[in-house]
């Protein structure tokens, strides 16, 4: 869509018009890209379920062991290990304090979205 609304560009070395890169749409808009948004939402998802009890069911979900075991290769990534990976990202250090402390950890995901820690990976 931005890139239909910001139109080709005129690009003067090579003398022709052409469309923007992603990465160039992104550096205009300011916007946070669409994996910035769903590694923020998991991790406020996250955050939201740990401060839960411990007899709730989402709380029990997430810890369940089905004992089973997995197939043979490469083993596919489970949501637990996109959060950790999420975590080990935005700020390894501290994070189990924080996540406690609804405050702590939106200040936390606040400061990776306004420095765009997140979107890191992507490049």
């Amino acid at each position: 869509m931005y890139r239909r609304i910001l139109g080709p560009v005129y690009d003067n070395e090579k003398e022709n018009w052409r469309i923007l890169t992603n990465k160039e749409i992104y550096a205009r808009v300011k916007k946070p890209t669409i994996i910035e948004t769903v590694r923020l939402n998991r991790l406020l998802w996250f955050g939201h379920v740990q401060r839960m009890e411990e007899n709730r069911i989402p709380k029990r979900v997430l810890y369940m062991n089905l004992g089973t075991t997995r197939l043979r290769g490469r083993p596919r990534n489970r949501w637990q290990d996109e959060v950790r990976e999420d975590r080990r990202i935005v700020g390894g250090e501290g994070w189990q304090e924080k996540v406690h402390n609804r405050e702590e950890w939106k200040k936390l995901l606040r400061m990776a979205r306004n420095r765009r820690i997140l979107h890191m990976l992507m490049e």
